[in-house]
């Protein structure tokens, strides 16, 4: 049997703000049968993550492309590789096999092609949830959120933290691990929408708009009077340098994410190190995968506060192959609210 895959590459490097202009929608024959002592696996995506980060696979160079493996370059005309849920049509692997629910790195497309056993793929028990939660908060992004509020912050009950991009797929779910831990806790957004949201839906302590705050500094130090404590930083820039300003002593941040450096690379964050220095602050950046030993506990405590009611999954989900490029585009327009994914098919 033979199907038709449709799939989307780049057309060139991308090295400004992504544009509709920079991808295409591709089309090609799929056969769905496998020679005989293959290892290759086949599978029908079903919903698939939409990650800031692949903007630095796609240009022309970034040092992060060398860093580790996941993060390599996306050369025009390649598969896009992306964490996502699927199905399996055909397996040559005895570990996997027809109509088995996988989780794992497929591709921006209807169908994935998983050669030679060097994919990442493993099976998974819904446990009753939405597949899509998979994707994001039992997935990469809530391990993140996790692994680097409590591994990499180590938080104390009443301590003050700040979460920038408070709305995104990672910072919604800080502001909400810290809030039921016992922190005090404020978020920054791009609307007032998005501010009221936090407040009112997710329970933190207070929230702003960063557009309405010309000063950041000063923002940050009204709605922190005596200092901020931990900052849980996904924007870098300005908001980095602020934050710093503000900190206590024996402050942490963890660096998730610099997505305002993404598209303009003119906006590299420099704070005050004088401030770093005698302030005996912390700054580290961290990976999802640097916390894989606390996978187990994350897994655990996400989903008994999610059957307990007391964390709540913020989704936005695109449908269909072709809203790829548009729902990529939007995370750097600050258009997504919780986790941006595609679903690309029904189980």
């Amino acid at each position: 049997m033979e199907v038709t895959n449709r799939y989307i590459t780049i057309k060139t490097h991308v090295d400004g703000e992504p544009k509709e202009s920079d991808f295409e929608l591709k089309t090609s024959a799929l056969s769905l049968s496998l020679d005989p002592g293959s290892n290759d696996i086949i599978v029908k995506n079903l919903y698939v993550s939409i990650d800031p980060y692949q903007l630095n696979r796609m240009k022309s160079q970034s040092s992060s492309q060398k860093a580790i493996g996941f993060a390599s370059a996306i050369s025009p005309g390649e598969d896009i590789d992306a964490y996502g849920v699927a199905k399996v049509v055909a397996s040559g692997n005895p570990d996997f096999e027809k109509d088995d629910l996988v989780v794992g790195i497929i591709t921006w497309g209807e169908y994935s092609l998983l050669k030679g056993g060097k994919y990442m793929l493993r099976k998974f028990d819904p446990m009753g949830f939405p597949l899509s939660y998979q994707v994001g908060i039992l997935g990469f992004s809530g391990l993140t959120a996790y692994g680097g509020f409590f591994e990499v912050c180590k938080p104390k009950k009443g301590e003050k933290v700040f979460v920038s991009a408070a709305s995104g797929s990672v910072g919604n779910l800080v502001g909400q691990y810290a809030k039921l831990f016992g922190c005090y806790v404020v978020g920054c957004a791009g609307s007032k929408e998005k501010v009221a949201l936090l407040k009112e839906k997710l329970g933190f302590d207070d929230a702003f708009n960063y557009k309405e705050e010309p000063d950041l500094k000063s923002a940050l130090g009204r709605y922190f009077p005596d200092g901020i404590d931990i900052y849980f930083d996904n924007v870098g820039a300005e908001m980095l340098e602020a934050a710093v300003f503000n900190m206590n002593s024996f402050g942490r941040v963890a660096v998730c994410g610099v997505i305002s450096e993404y598209t303009d690379a003119s906006k590299r964050a420099a704070p005050n190190m004088l401030d770093v220095v005698y302030k005996r602050i912390k700054i580290q950046g961290f990976l999802a995968a640097d916390h894989m030993s606390v996978f187990s506990d994350f897994l655990s405590t996400t989903t008994d506060h999610l059957r307990t009611g007391k964390l709540h999954a913020l989704e936005d989900i695109s449908d269909g192959v072709e809203s790829f490029p548009s729902a990529f585009i939007a995370l750097f327009r600050g258009h997504n609210t919780g986790k941006k994914m595609v679903k690309v098919a029904d189980e």
